[in-house]
């Protein structure tokens, strides 16, 4: 085989170059082979020492990019000193790591266990639990450092774009100028100064992206290749144990992995053996890494988080009875007969016991209401009767038989579970669905709408003698309507308030089988002898708990459906077309928005990028010459696949059924913005080749436009003050963009007003009780004359309703008071209502 020459040789190499704008993308060999010619896969030799800082220039330039990131990152960083937006959530998650109290989340550990540590390394002890958005912090929590923890890998995920820039071939200068324009980027810099878990994942995203291409750089098989993907792997476990976005990732770079293998198949002066071995290495060090990390980091949760708490109401009794202070029963009797006090347990769902109380229905019959509640509680007891004998109780112990019919009795209540031909209370379009109540009264037997026929699931029971009687734990069984042979059922479905929000149960004459099955968990009988045999739940082991984990996480995060007055449609992540309030006070802000220049630059990239390939593949047909400039076969390679990275982790957002924010599209973005860079490159590296002063005067414009909408939109990120003025000419870019520029002051003489009744008073007027003369914290606020009317804000173009920060709607007297009190009020287009 005779070696065809390089992809268009580099017209720059001959000139003499400034280090800071020399070429990185190295030359890229095709041999011809005896059929055809084919790409050789391994890297050239030169591209490491290309693609790494070996200039004093570019460590001066690193640390230029630094300093800049560690001044916008870090500035005010200890400003507010309040609970912004979801520190409600992971704040409080990491003071019960360091109390080891369990709690119920959605997201895996290892984020949230890395600021329980940052804060007890600080001295935090858990004391403080971040309840509301606003709540001012003590001086006995560290928030600071807790949040420096979070901007330090807001700041190390700038330097690690540029790193993951230059070694994909982008030159000095201009991975300097993207990662700056990254160093700016309002939304990126506003989620790393909170104790928020997207910093975190996405310096996570950004050091498993880094390392897998400095993997591309290095031979195969070589030391340096290993280790890089030893770091991949690493970064993609701790990127999935911080949210399951980090998944996303995974796949990305198994796609790029299976990319990789088709051209080593192709390279035919590689061997098949060798291309194998190392695929295999590669798929242990790119899948068994991450899996075998995340599995420790569920393992130190569960460690770490002993203590029984609300928050294992979501999971199974077994799973609860291994916290210290539960009170789950254990050593029951395992026999159950007639007369026996139980709790009857549902399998299908969530898990919850039947239960009933001292309210009615206030539809139907609206007899007492039966529902399905998660709590232990002495509402959940029963006693077992014979449906024709329910007031006698045998002199003997009489096990419960398969088959047997039985009336049950709320013990505190004394009515019986009951079922009829009445609609459920909510699923009442359901025709196979009926009401179950309590009914009775005192003296009162009960008639055949009480009886039930037990029916045991031999399948699901334990074997033995569990399948001909029911045990305690070990028999699940069906409850059979014995009039209407429907079977007690219960699902997702909520009752109304005037029920607790508690589950609701039915009489299902259909339905998934799942959910009508039962099991006994406590059990007491007078008439069981003392030897009895008695049962405990069985201690689980890790991967029982690991497993049940995730079915709890999984099926409580797809039904977060709940409307949110700042969810948005992924279709409108990519245009920018609003953001997220984070916190609102004082008359200032913090509110989630992009920097719409690079925002808007690499969304309208994305749509360049499938142009011109649809352009090319048009010319190759047409016979003309594609890809034949190795600048432009990189650009094709890096920037497909970055944006193949954006694609990834944006795409599955649209099959996600419950409420989605701005937020979540960030990991996206940040794919999107490497591509963006790699556009950048282009223009300097071929579009202006033999022009350059004007490439970098198109890029450094670019910077430039990035750089001054930061600086204006600054105060909502730092939630400094800021004019209504200026706010209101600012959302003119964006109309969409609902901040509430009405909270903000006129001017910035009336923050220093404000600022001097705080130090002359100590507290905030307008937010805080002042203490009448005998010291009452209880006497009414004394608060300033409103500053606006509500005819003023409402007399815009369109009608507006306003909602506070938490997303409640407001009244116009609540309005007015907020104005009046600089609280947060965010407006809506819409009428009031």
């Amino acid at each position: 085989m005779s070696k065809t020459k390089t992809i268009e040789k580099d017209s720059e190499a001959e000139k003499p170059q400034c280090v800071l704008d020399a070429n990185s993308v190295g030359e890229i060999e095709v041999e011809k082979g005896p059929l055809r010619p084919y790409l050789v896969s391994e890297p050239p030799k030169n591209l490491k020492n290309l693609r790494t800082i070996t200039s004093g220039k570019e460590r001066l330039a690193v640390i230029v990019l630094a300093f800049i990131s560690t001044a916008v990152r870090l500035w005010g960083l200890s400003n507010p000193d309040s609970v912004v937006f979801d520190e409600v959530h992971f704040g409080k998650f990491a003071a019960k790591y360091i109390k080891g109290i369990f709690f119920t989340d959605v997201h895996p550990p290892l984020a949230k266990m890395l600021f329980a540590g940052v804060g007890s390394l600080a001295g935090f002890t858990g004391d403080f639990e971040f309840d509301d958005i606003g709540l001012a912090f003590p001086e006995t929590t560290p928030y600071y450092a807790m949040r420096l923890f979070s901007a330090t890998l807001g700041l190390a995920t700038v330097l690690l774009m540029y790193f993951t820039l230059r070694s994909s071939g982008v030159r000095i200068s201009i991975a300097f100028i993207a990662a700056l324009m990254f160093a700016v980027e309002n939304s990126f810099v506003t989620i790393s100064r909170y104790i928020l878990l997207d910093a975190p994942l996405i310096f996570f995203i950004a050091a498993a992206a880094y390392s897998y291409k400095r993997y591309e750089i290095y031979p195969t098989e070589s030391f340096n290749s290993y280790k890089a993907l030893l770091a991949t792997g690493v970064s993609l476990g701790l990127a999935v144990s911080s949210k399951w976005v980090g998944l996303f990732t995974i796949g990305w770079i198994g796609a790029l992995s299976v990319l990789k293998l088709w051209f080593d198949i192709g390279d035919l002066k590689k061997p098949v053996q060798k291309t194998l071995r190392h695929s295999v290495i590669k798929a242990i060090l790119l899948l068994v890494t991450p899996a075998v990390l995340y599995m420790i980091f569920f393992q130190i949760h569960f460690k770490s988080l002993i203590f029984n708490s609300d928050g294992a109401g979501f999971f199974s009794s077994a799973f609860r009875s291994t916290l210290i202070g539960n009170t789950i029963p254990s050593d029951i009797p395992a026999d159950v007969g007639i007369g026996s006090t139980v709790s009857i347990r549902h399998t299908g769902t969530m898990g919850g016991y039947l239960h009933s109380h001292k309210h009615m229905y206030e539809t139907g019959s609206k007899q007492q209401q039966i529902t399905l509640y998660s709590h232990l509680d002495s509402n959940n007891d029963w006693v077992i009767e014979l449906y024709d004998k329910p007031e006698v109780i045998p002199d003997t112990f009489e096990g419960l038989k398969d088959g047997t019919k039985i009336r049950l009795r709320h013990k505190l209540t004394d009515r019986r579970l009951h079922s009829h031909d009445h609609k459920p209370p909510v699923s009442e379009s359901s025709d196979w669905q009926k009401e179950v109540s309590a009914y009775g009264a005192e003296n009162f037997t009960g008639d055949a709408n009480d009886d039930w026929i037990v029916e045991i699931d031999k399948d699901a029971s334990a074997k033995g003698e569990a399948q001909e009687y029911v045990k305690a734990l070990e028999t699940k069984f069906r409850l059979r309507h014995a009039m209407t042979g429907c079977l007690l059922f219960s699902h997702e479905v909520k009752l109304p308030s005037w029920a607790y929000d508690q589950q609701e149960v039915t009489c299902a004459s259909s339905g998934i089988p799942e959910l009508t099955l039962w099991y006994i968990e406590s059990n007491e009988n007078p008439l069981l002898p003392e030897d009895a045999r008695r049962v405990s739940y069985k201690t689980p082991s890790f991967l029982e708990k690991f497993i049940e984990s995730h079915q709890r996480m999984w099926h409580i995060n797809k039904n977060l459906k709940d409307h949110h007055i700042y969810q948005s449609d992924p279709s409108s992540w990519p245009f920018l077309l609003r953001g997220i309030s984070y916190w609102a006070q004082d008359h200032k802000q913090i509110y989630l928005l992009g920097n719409a220049v690079l925002w808007y630059g690499a969304t309208a990239f994305v749509g360049i990028f499938v142009l011109i390939i649809v352009a090319e593949l048009f010319a190759w047909q047409l016979g003309k010459p594609i890809l034949q400039d190795k600048d432009v076969l990189n650009f094709h390679i890096q920037a497909g696949h970055y944006l193949l990275g954006w694609l990834l982790h944006y795409a599955p957002s649209f099959l996600m059924g419950r409420q989605l924010f701005l937020h979540h599209y960030l990991p996206a973005y940040y794919f999107g913005i490497l591509a963006f860079a790699h556009a950048l490159e282009i223009i300097v590296a071929y579009v202006f080749r033999s022009k350059k002063p004007v490439g970098y005067g198109i890029v450094l414009s670019i910077l430039a436009a990035t750089t001054a909408f930061f600086c204006f939109y600054k105060p909502l990120i730092y939630g400094t003050p800021w004019t209504k003025d200026l706010c209101l000419k600012s959302q003119k870019l964006g109309s969409n963009w609902d901040y509430n520029c009405h909270a903000f002051f006129e001017n910035y003489e009336d923050y220093k007003s404000l600022a001097t009744k705080v130090s002359n008073n100590g507290v905030l007027p307008s937010k805080t009780a002042v203490a009448d003369a005998d010291g009452d914290p209880t006497a009414k606020p004394q608060h300033e004359e409103p500053k606006y009317d509500i005819d003023e804000i409402l007399k815009d173009e369109k009608p507006k309703r306003f909602v506070d920060e938490n997303g409640r709607e407001l009244s116009e007297e609540e309005v007015k008071s907020a104005l009046a009190n600089g609280g947060a009020i965010q407006s809506v287009e819409e009428h009031f209502v």
